[in-house]
């Protein structure tokens, strides 16, 4: 009789490496935004405003939301020492589900505003039935939320590109078809030639 695989496969997850791979990516993101306002690239505005985003702002906003959690999940696989890009992958996206409370947590605080603009749709927003409908306000909310959406959805691409970029595997959906033929048929790598 044949042995047959189990059905459930686990994916254990190196949880120190997450929470390096988290911080790194908020260090990461921090600097960014902080170099952005010293050169003059982040704006300071409570809001974002489409029509009067100059390109330089838009540069450091979307590297600063990329390139912070490439960081990130770069670490997490590194330190966890994740040879297959499925696992680092799956370590760079829990490195981002980690990170969105740390940002909504800062955000509370009021602290977030230093990491630019680019965010701002995850701090308070204030109550529309308070006032008279304000379009302003409306518009401004409305961007704030896509650009934070935005900026979310960049980080979580930037976090798995990351974690795959630290397996060193090639970056191609096809590799795991041919994986393991070059591995040979025992599943260990092959060692390097001297």
């Amino acid at each position: 009789m044949a042995s047959r695989e189990s059905e459930w496969t686990a994916w254990p997850i190196a949880w120190s490496a997450v929470w390096v791979g988290a911080l790194t990516a908020l260090t990461v993101g921090l600097l960014i935004g902080l170099v952005g306002f010293a050169i003059g690239a982040n704006e300071a505005a409570g809001s974002v405003d489409w029509k009067t985003l100059r390109l330089l702002t838009l540069v450091f906003s979307i590297g600063g939301a990329f390139f912070a959690f490439v960081a990130g999940g770069w670490a997490a696989a590194k330190i966890a020492g994740l040879r297959r890009s499925e696992s680092a992958i799956l370590h760079g996206a829990i490195v981002w589900l980690l990170t969105v409370p740390m940002l909504l947590a800062l955000a509370a605080a009021g602290i977030l505003g230093h990491f630019g603009g680019w965010y701002g749709g995850l701090s308070a927003m204030p109550s529309l039935a308070a006032a008279a409908p304000d379009p302003d306000l409306a518009n401004a909310m409305r961007n704030d939320a896509v650009a934070t959406a935005a900026a979310l959805l960049l980080g979580l691409v930037g976090a798995v590109l990351g974690g795959w970029m630290a397996s060193g595997e090639p970056m191609t959906f096809t590799h795991h078809r041919t994986r393991d033929r070059l591995a040979g048929s025992s599943g260990v790598a092959p060692p390097p030639p001297a």
